[in-house]
């Protein structure tokens, strides 16, 4: 081989190790740049509805908030284990049946191989479409759901049980871990009470399994459905006409697939002087000075926040005191392991009034008004149930100046409450002033079921 021969072959092999070394640069810049560089974290933080209280104590509100704080995008969404369960009674037959199959075959193009998918349609019996397993084909599932007819009674509670024990099959960390039921009516088979179905979804979401439930059309239990997804920390919907149900299963996917954080247990520890009286809109363990409660799931970007009445002793000292250490341990779904965070409050007496009421958090009250408001609606509720429908009305039209009055209060001014908390105590106001109107006849079965959606989706801080 000449020299100029061997100096070209030299070249040539340098440009090959050189163009390697670029490749893999790029290469390695690529998944620098793709690969979240941190993984989401909770954001939490306490305060008070008012941080300067009179020397003679009284009640004050703690507002516990959890955010995800999403610093990179994610490359990929964690896996979805999930039981379908759909009510094919008698009282499906038709346009809702239908709706239900298009509904299934929109949620099943939104999921991958990576996801575990059970599918369980039942009426008097409960039938097994597909064991949970990983989704390899939606045409094969898709030909078992249009094969249903609709006929017989509802198991509804059969149905939910089966579900539940397809997704703990499967159960994990790392996944998110769901029932979705569809029924447009009655558990007339098995038990059929609301505490008989909340004591199931209790159980369920002390698994790490939440149950979003969908009721279809005006026919269907809205007290059993409402309280089965609250006691496991689901979501909850209303269908009106079969055309909505695409769009609740279209939203509720786009909620699982884009969850943060689950298994998320909170502590809430209150120093001497101040005493837990309950949370608003949840139920929780309070044992002397200390709030234990867990959530099951935190959507991503978006804000789930607990309302505490506290009451606290009088003080004169002029130093702030602490009012509470707050906890929380969850699973980071990106990281895949357990995280904690902690917050804390401090309070500050003072017998100058104006320095009380220059004290007081908007945001945090606009909150605590929105749960309120809630919990007057739900008496609203059972007035309406034992008939007297005078004393219902009037109580939701004095719900609805409630609203009026904290929007104005808390929604202007120095440090005003942001557009979405007031849009929201807007909404509830209107949604107060409507439901008045409509207690009559007819009109109360579409407006109780209104009620108890809106009633979840306030006590959840439900994202549709």
């Amino acid at each position: 081989m000449s020299v100029l021969d061997t100096f070209q072959a030299a070249a040539k092999a340098a440009a090959l190790v050189l163009g390697l070394s670029l490749f893999a640069l790029f290469i390695g810049l690529f998944l620098a740049i793709r690969t979240p560089a941190f993984a989401a974290e909770v954001n939490v933080t306490a305060d008070l509805g008012q941080s300067v209280l009179p020397t003679q104590g009284g009640k004050v509100y703690l507002r516990l908030s959890l955010k995800p704080v999403e610093t990179e995008v994610r490359e990929s969404r964690p896996p979805v284990n999930v039981a379908l369960v759909l009510d094919r009674s008698g009282s499906m037959r038709g346009k809702r049946l239908e709706a239900a199959k298009e509904a299934t075959e929109m949620a099943l193009s939104r999921l991958g191989r990576d996801d575990i998918v059970a599918l369980i349609a039942y009426n008097h019996n409960v039938d097994i479409l597909q064991a949970a397993e990983r989704l390899t084909s939606h045409q094969d599932l898709q030909q078992a759901v249009n094969r249903l007819r609709a006929d017989g009674t509802t198991a509804l509670f059969a149905g939910v049980v089966e579900g539940g024990r397809q997704v703990e099959k499967e159960l994990s960390e790392r996944r998110i871990n769901r029932v979705i039921l569809m029924s447009d009516g009655q558990a007339n088979v098995g038990p059929s009470s609301p505490g008989e179905l909340a004591k199931l979804g209790q159980k369920l979401g002390g698994k790490g399994i939440s149950v979003t439930t969908i009721g279809l059309g005006l026919g269907y239990n809205e007290d059993l459905m409402q309280r089965l997804a609250l006691a496991s920390d689901g979501n909850h919907a209303f269908a009106e006409t079969p055309s909505d149900l695409v769009k609740i299963f279209n939203s509720e996917f786009g909620d699982a697939l884009s969850i943060a954080a689950q298994d998320i247990e909170i502590i809430i520890e209150c120093r001497k002087g101040f005493r837990p009286r309950r949370i608003l809109g949840r139920t929780a363990d309070i044992e002397g000075n200390r709030i234990k409660l867990k959530l099951n799931q935190l959507t991503g970007g978006h804000e789930r926040y607990l309302v505490v009445e506290l009451e606290a002793d009088a003080n004169t000292r002029a130093e702030p005191d602490d009012v509470a250490q707050v906890s929380v341990n969850y699973i980071d779904l990106d990281a895949g392991s357990r995280r904690d965070a902690k917050a804390d409050v401090s309070v500050s007496f003072s017998t100058d009034q104006k320095a009380q009421e220059d004290s007081i958090d908007k945001a945090v009250m606009s909150q605590v008004a929105a749960q309120i408001a809630t919990e007057t609606s739900e008496r609203a509720v059972e007035l309406r149930d034992k008939g007297d429908v005078k004393a219902a009305r009037k109580l939701l039209q004095d719900n609805a100046a409630y609203l009026a009055k904290s929007r104005a209060q808390y929604g202007s001014g120095p440090g005003a409450a942001s557009a979405s908390i007031v849009g929201t105590l807007n909404q509830l106001e209107a949604q107060n002033s409507e439901a008045a109107s409509n207690l009559d006849g007819d009109e109360w079965s579409k407006t109780r079921k209104t009620m108890r959606y809106e009633q979840h989706k306030a006590k959840r801080q439900q994202s549709y």
